[in-house]
């Protein structure tokens, strides 16, 4: 990776904001005022590189950076876990540095780039996900919805489950949750219109403990398959049921209950803001953010089916090319996928 900017940890904030907009800058190339040949990206992060969420977004950065879009030398640099407060001083501090061009925010902090968008009207902000508010502007919106994908994940349960009862565990029921949950359990209906269905969340982006309560409580009321979006197998492990992950592909966390992933895709989205950049400074194009939120079906490269691992073999005979048959017909439109948001009940 080139040389980037330090990060900006809750440490910094104890240093003072001309030492940290010190070593923010030290470094990275001065900015060019002719055609574009780099693009300095900083990243502001909710919960760290580890998690779906964000890991899903650098490996399409990773993949950005080898395509070298427009001829653009691609480089970034990512925060620790910030929010609130702290997470607007780092995205005033890093752009008043002058040294990044783009401000991805990558999670719900549009009210932070509402401080700050209008005093740097050449930086491109990005906000990502549920809960932010459309700005336009300079402010661009990437949402992600993966319900595609989990719905071909219900149809697996449905199909595969003995006791005919499936869990889900959430995180929060925020819009781009509950569309996956609900898109799971109408895969499953879909083939087995009599499926008793189980949900709860843990109400926290992180709670290993929680996650793994809830889990057990439905393993107790019969599920045999769970879709953990809470990020701990540990409860499949141990009564060796299988579980599906979310937004990455989760199966090295337990590669013997993992069967599949509703994955996160970035590229269409990094790519969009790249090209929205490309076109403000190279061919002077005012920025235009989305007011609403903009997002990539499954068509369009924007989530994907993580692969089974060999897992496929415990799943009942022609489930695998079932799916690939229901996500051809997702992809060349025969099949459309449900979007609900509600917040989903047990049935």
């Amino acid at each position: 990776m080139p040389k980037t900017l330090p990060a900006i940890t809750r440490r910094d904030f104890t240093l003072g904001a001309s030492m940290i907009a010190a070593s923010l800058i030290a470094g990275m190339p001065a900015a060019r005022a002719a055609d574009p040949t780099q693009l300095r990206i900083s990243l502001i992060l909710v919960s760290g590189v580890e998690n779906g969420w964000e890991a899903t977004l650098i490996a399409a950065l990773e993949r950005l950076k080898a395509e070298k879009p427009h001829g653009l030398e691609v480089s970034w640099k990512a925060s620790d876990p910030l929010w609130g407060d702290e997470a607007g001083e780092a995205m005033r501090l890093y752009a008043e540095s002058g040294a990044f061009d783009v401000i991805w925010a990558h999670s719900t902090y549009s009210d932070q780039v509402k401080k700050l968008k209008d005093a740097y009207p050449e930086i491109l902000f990005v906000v990502s996900g549920s809960g932010n508010e459309g700005l336009g502007g300079n402010q661009y919106w990437a949402y992600k919805r993966v319900h595609e994908s989990a719905y071909l994940l219900g149809v697996i349960a449905g199909l595969s489950s003995k006791t005919g009862v499936i869990g889900a565990v959430g995180t929060f029921p925020a819009d781009d949750v509950n569309d996956s949950l609900n898109a799971y359990f109408a895969g499953a209906r879909s083939v087995r219109p009599d499926i008793k269905t189980k949900v709860a969340f843990v109400q926290s982006w992180y709670d290993p403990p929680k996650a793994a309560q809830l889990a057990n409580a439905q393993m107790a009321e019969g599920a045999d398959f769970i879709y953990q979006l809470a990020a701990n197998f540990q409860p499949c492990v141990e009564k060796n049921i299988l579980c599906f992950g979310n937004f990455s592909d989760e199966n090295a966390a337990a590669p013997e209950v993992v069967v599949s992933s509703s994955v996160a895709v970035w590229d269409p989205d990094v790519r969009r803001i790249v090209n929205a950049w490309w076109a403000h400074k190279a061919e002077g194009k005012p920025y235009d953010g989305n007011k609403e939120p903009v997002w990539f079906p499954l068509a369009q490269g924007g989530t994907a089916l993580a692969p089974y691992h060999g897992l496929d073999a415990r799943l009942p005979p022609g489930t695998a090319q079932k799916i690939e048959e229901l996500k051809a017909k997702i992809i060349d439109g025969s099949l459309k996928v449900p979007l609900d948001v509600s917040e989903p009940k047990a049935g």
